[in-house]
């Protein structure tokens, strides 16, 4: 794609370095005033002018080219504007010489990133707080990807602790095995929930259900057999929901894994001397950096999160030599990554700066907030099922006739689900709504998939029109509907970067419904199926590109892209 910054750059006689003026050319918010801008303040103490003067002196000098067509001073700016029937052929020729690849690149060739996300909790409901996690995880696995990068995507299970210990004891002294193998994780829920109702008034059980998972710890053939079975239940049942909302994971290592590798960590610690004893506690005081102690061993000997998770950095450094590793965890563990991530510093560690946490907000329902203990949560699978059985209600009304309509179904409320959880930036709380979700008319998931199958069904409509054989007049493109739509379309490439430096699926996703809003405004003010056969075929690939990258968009997602709705 022609790099108009770099080439403008290389016009402005000012003194500053091409780099630096490059750096300060903005794309203008009006095309009205150009396509580029170049502010002209920072020269006045260099120049010894008024920025005003200075525009005007610059853009007298200015050579105009096949490229930048007109310059204008304008208030301390100078505004360029550049061939713009060549700005649309460039863009539309990057696109589809794509094949549908529009936005990879190389950059991350070599490289290695692991995400680690979801992280569901063995014998515990798959609920919707977990579908942000799970949704941006996904998104960030999917964009690293595009970009080169070697990613490791990382379910790290919660499948350690005393909670298993309960679990054994509910299940020895309540559960059935047949119900549990029919039921799934729903009876182990329900195991769990009776375990909390009946120990206040038991709390021998308490007892009981350490000693069981001491036993899991040991290796005791009954508890690792129990442990185990409660697993498969819960990965048999979350594997499905992984598989609709099209979510893969390279490594399955848990908790647990990391079982016999925290002795190491703990002792290398120890030899630096950063841990200290407090209250029979072992801690690494982290008051110096106004944080609260990192506690990695309690006073009964048992580790915590922090220990284990301390040990899992370390392993993956080893394992997979990563250049960055991100955990897609909500923002109530703010202090706990700060602590161990500074831990890891601490001890020596130059790779703890490629320790990143990426926090999001929490995901709740209209109708008040979820606690496992207490049973009151809402499973995503019926969440993604109800999505699906609106979305196909609404397919029903609209297109009666549509072909795969379950299948258009599944797609349109799945995509849905997921769009909720990565059309904000990720630090904000989230309220779910199917029905604004599944508005075809808002900023939503089903009105991009909607423009999408908009653009097939008038590529359909023009019969034999192939992009790859046919000449358009591109003249016919040179109006404010189409530069504004095929500007965005390239700004695409850089949406993917930008989503990738910041963590942030959301920069695609804005990028997208402003695409899809621009299409629309460029087909109601121009008609596509022109009697002009030139005219037509010109406006027919600027379609069909906005087709490719609301498709590639979506994709990166997670999303499908229905060919008709």
């Amino acid at each position: 794609m022609i790099d108009y910054k770099k080439i403008i750059a290389s016009k402005i006689k000012a003194p500053l370095s091409t780099a630096e003026l490059e750096s300060l050319i903005v794309e203008t918010a009006d095309d009205a005033f150009g396509d580029y801008a170049f502010p002209c303040f920072r020269l006045a103490r260099v120049m010894r002018m008024s920025p005003v003067q200075i525009a005007e002196k610059l853009a007298a000098e200015t050579e105009l080219d096949d490229h930048i067509v007109k310059v204008q001073a304008v208030n301390g700016y100078l505004n360029f504007f550049v061939n713009r029937v060549e700005l649309v052929w460039d863009v539309v020729s990057d696109v589809f010489a794509a094949r549908g690849n529009y936005g990879n690149s190389d950059m991350g060739c070599g490289k290695t990133v692991c995400i680690d996300y979801s992280s569901v909790n063995i014998c515990k409901s798959f609920h919707i707080g977990h579908l942000s996690t799970t949704a941006i995880g996904s998104a960030l696995y999917k964009i690293y990807g595009a970009l080169g990068y070697k990613v490791i995507g990382i379910n790290h299970l919660g499948d350690y602790g005393t909670q298993f210990g309960k679990m054994i004891v509910a299940f020895k002294l309540w559960g059935d095995r047949q119900v549990v193998e029919k039921e799934g994780v729903q009876e182990l829920q329900r195991l769990y929930v009776k375990f909390h109702q009946e120990e206040p008034l038991h709390p021998e059980l308490t007892e009981q259900a350490r000693t069981w998972f001491a036993r899991i710890e040991k290796g005791d053939p009954e508890a690792h057999e129990l442990f185990e079975f409660f697993k498969r239940i819960t990965l048999d049942e979350v594997k499905t929901v992984y598989k609709r909302l099209n979510v893969k994971f390279d490594s399955w290592n848990g908790e647990s894994f990391y079982n016999d590798k925290m002795a190491q960590p703990l002792e290398m610690l120890r030899a630096k001397g950063l841990i200290t004893e407090s209250q029979g506690a072992q801690i690494v005081d982290l008051s110096d950096y106004g944080m609260a102690p990192c506690l990695l061993v309690k006073s009964d000997g048992s580790s915590l999160y922090a220990t284990r998770d301390i040990a899992a950095a370390i392993w993956r450094k080893r394992e997979y030599d990563f250049d960055k590793c991100l955990y897609v965890v909500a923002y109530q563990q703010n202090l706990h990554f700060k602590q161990f991530f500074k831990v890891l510093e601490l001890a020596g560690f130059d790779w703890a700066k490629d320790l990143v946490h990426v926090a999001f907000g929490m995901v709740s329902l209209e109708d008040g907030s979820m606690s496992t203990r207490k049973g009151n949560v809402v499973l995503l699978k019926d969440v993604i099922d109800k999505a699906v059985a609106k979305a196909g209600d609404i397919i029903a009304e609209k297109n009666p006739d549509l072909d795969d309509r379950d299948k258009v179904a599944e797609q349109v409320g799945v995509g849905a689900v997921l769009f909720s959880a990565l059309e904000n930036s990720r630090i904000k709380d989230i309220v779910f709504s199917y029905d604004r979700v599944l508005n075809f008319d808002g900023e939503t998931s089903p009105y991009l998939q909607y423009t999408y199958a908009r653009c097939n069904s008038i590529l359909d409509k023009a019969g034999d029109y192939k992009s790859s054989d046919v000449s358009g007049d591109y003249r016919a493109l040179d109006n404010p509907e189409t530069l504004r739509l095929v500007k965005l379309i390239g700004a695409f490439p850089q949406a993917v970067r930008d989503a990738a430096a910041k963590y942030e699926p959301c920069v695609i996703s804005a990028l997208l419904i402003d695409v899809a809003q621009a299409f629309n405004r460029f087909y109601i003010a121009h008609r596509v199926l022109s009697d002009d056969i030139a005219e037509r075929n010109a406006r027919l690939q600027v379609v069909e590109a906005t087709a490719a990258v609301l498709k590639r968009g979506l994709n990166l997602l997670g999303i499908e892209a229905p060919d008709k709705m």
